[in-house]
């Protein structure tokens, strides 16, 4: 626990969470904020309290976050209180794919659609020219 906390990489972290670019963050900050400006603020470790707490008035995230979320902290907890094998045993099996058998999957269905099409282009060409022919 003797690491500080790094606000600007928090900021980072929940800024990227909510899916908004630096560029958006700059720009709801005024005028004088830039995508530079906020890149170098993500490398602060520390982060003074009013702008941390307009950045978080931005992100609808309380100040306190940034200032007390330790990622490897968390990190710790989660694989400490995630027990693997209730999971395993609760899902009936493991989740295994092959990544080539999902490609080839989905070109044979892109394959069997093509065909499909084809087949209702003829049937139509074939109605247009009984149409065409009376």
């Amino acid at each position: 626990m003797n690491e500080k906390i790094h606000h600007g990489r928090n900021i980072k972290r929940f800024r990227e969470m909510m899916g908004i670019k630096q560029e958006a963050l700059a720009h709801e900050l005024g005028e004088e904020w830039s995508q530079k400006k906020i890149s170098l603020l993500e490398q602060k470790e520390e982060v003074e309290v009013e702008l941390l707490r307009q950045v978080g008035e931005i992100l609808r995230i309380p100040v306190e976050a940034f200032q007390n979320f330790d990622e490897e902290q968390a990190v710790n907890i989660i694989a400490n209180t995630f027990n693997k094998e209730a999971f395993i045993a609760n899902s009936g099996g493991t989740f295994q794919f092959n990544p080539l058998e999902e490609i080839k999957k989905l070109h044979e269905e892109k394959i069997a659609l093509y065909e499909r099409m084809l087949k209702e282009k003829d049937e139509m060409m074939g109605r247009l020219e009984k149409l065409l022919g009376k």
